[in-house]
């Protein structure tokens, strides 16, 4: 793959990166018009750059074939109008199998998810991903890291092997640990999107990031692109008065361990109108108790 194409998909990575929820129809089965318009709904909100089966599209719960199907009909809405950044993961032939699916289709990136295995080591980690890389080699590849013990130079050697490895979604919770962990790993070398959204862009952008993840951009995405918008202009008061404006929605996603991160996703979506509530085990739909407050959250946005 010619470096040019690499060099529009790391600008694709400087950007609002969509997670795009995955909505559910009432028999349970992935509601494929509903995901559709949700997309559309994105595109038409500005948003260019889309990763299909990411942790908010509820990766982990979906069959291989939903996956397929997701990645598919995200492939055909999308066209020509957005980057799609593919989620790739669980066992390296399944990983591969999935890139390689990717890739037909006509999409340009995956993001590898982090390696779900008791035991990580950092030489695995770089096998794992490796792996996966060497099997696409025209695709941009985005390591997924929520490993606090993977070392930036771990990555660098990665990179060294794999030199379609052009970003990284950061999404450890610690801006101090990410300014050093991209600084060892060479801050210009790779794409820094911080992948813990909006509530640390702020901290991450002044460390080296120029993209954020989002599943917040579902609801509203002209929420998330005002705060790009201040931060890639050096505005930090600006991107502070959006973070002040979706705090607290991000709060409820992030309490008990993110248990209702994707739930208070879909119940925004639902309380205007525009999928069902319906989430997978292991998430559970939010008590009636708690859902007026993620509508009005979601009303104030003026959507």
């Amino acid at each position: 793959m010619s470096s040019e194409t690499f060099e529009r998909q790391r600008a694709a990575l400087a950007d609002v990166v969509a997670i795009p929820v995955t909505p559910f129809a009432a028999d349970g089965t992935v509601d494929q018009d509903t995901h559709r318009a949700l997309l559309r709904r994105l595109l038409d909100g500005g948003i260019t750059t889309l990763t299909p089966n990411g942790n908010t599209g509820e990766f982990y719960a979906l069959s291989p074939e939903e996956r397929r199907q997701v990645t598919e009909l995200t492939v055909e809405e999308a066209g020509e109008r957005a980057d799609l950044l593919v989620g790739v993961g669980h066992d390296v032939p399944t990983a591969v199998a999935s890139a390689r699916h990717a890739r037909e289709l006509g999409a340009g990136m995956v993001m590898v998810h982090q390696p779900v295995h008791p035991y990580v080591s950092q030489g695995g980690w770089i096998d794992y991903h490796r792996a996966i890389a060497s099997a696409v080699p025209e695709l941009g590849v985005v390591p997924y890291i929520r490993n606090a013990h993977l070392s930036g130079d771990r990555l660098a050697e990665l990179a060294d092997a794999c030199p379609n490895v052009i970003g990284v979604k950061y999404a450890v919770p610690d801006a101090a640990k990410f300014a050093a962990f991209a600084r060892d790993a060479g801050l210009e070398r790779f794409v820094w999107v911080a992948g813990l959204a909006e509530p640390y862009a702020p901290s991450y952008f002044s460390a080296g990031a120029t993209g954020f993840t989002s599943g917040l951009v579902n609801v509203a995405p002209a929420v998330s692109l005002n705060m790009i918008e201040a931060l890639r202009s050096g505005d930090y008061p600006a991107a502070m008065k959006v973070w002040e404006q979706i705090r607290r929605f991000e709060e409820l996603r992030a309490a008990n361990g993110s248990a209702d991160n994707v739930t208070v996703v879909k119940e925004a979506l639902a309380s205007i109108g525009l999928c069902r509530r319906d989430v997978r085990p292991p998430s559970r739909e939010l008590p009636e108790a708690e859902r007026a407050e993620v509508a009005a959250i979601a009303a104030g946005w003026s959507i």
